[in-house]
């Protein structure tokens, strides 16, 4: 993901899980600080990055929050797989003995 690209929409950070929302977040802040010296110094080139940054932050915010209160979904972990049929009958024979 490209933090201040056009490339960045909301329907692809919605497929990105909190954790790493919130460092793509510190990634961005951390440009737009740049960003901002570079301006002050008179050394930024592209003015419009600044623009864009400060939307991708707002994006992530946004996403963010809505997880939060439940408008969005929070995309499920790839660990939290479905348990497999042998995993399944492990866990049932270990049930079976600790019963006995």
């Amino acid at each position: 993901m490209a933090i201040g690209s056009k490339n960045l929409q909301s329907t692809d950070l919605d497929k990105i899980e909190d954790s790493v929302l919130v460092e793509e977040l510190k990634k961005a802040r951390e440009e737009l600080f740049n960003l901002r010296f570079q301006s002050a110094t008179g050394q930024l080139e592209s003015h419009g990055r600044l623009r864009a940054v400060k939307r991708d932050i707002a994006r992530i915010y946004t996403i963010i929050r809505e997880r939060e209160l439940g408008i969005r979904a929070v995309p499920t972990a790839a660990a939290a797989k479905p348990a497999t049929k042998a995993k399944k009958a492990e866990s049932t024979d270990a049930a079976a003995t600790e019963e006995a």
